[in-house]
């Protein structure tokens, strides 16, 4: 049996309220680069079948350390990892 990266389960939910404030986040932090639909604009579209290739692994560095030579910034001041995970994992429609 291999063992599992903490990427590879399903993060655990941030209290009701978070949840609705790191949705907000998406919408319009996010929005505002990536497209208020997610469809894409300065960055690249965050729709689940635009990112079914990549890792949660990858994402969640990308979110958390932003990408050199890129606009996107890294966010790590403002989101915990393991919400980076639950968020990624709500936009791969895994919660």
């Amino acid at each position: 049996l291999g063992l599992l990266s903490p990427a590879q389960v399903l993060a655990d939910p941030p209290p009701q309220e978070r949840q609705e404030t790191l949705r907000n986040m998406l919408r319009h932090d996010c929005g505002a680069c990536h497209g208020l639909t997610l469809k894409g604009g300065l960055g690249p579209a965050l729709l689940a079948s635009d990112l079914a290739a990549k890792s949660d692994d990858y994402l969640v560095d990308t979110i958390q350390n932003g990408r050199k030579g890129t606009a996107m910034p890294p966010w790590k001041l403002f989101i915990s990892e393991q919400e980076t995970l639950w968020l990624v994992q709500t936009i791969l429609k895994r919660h």
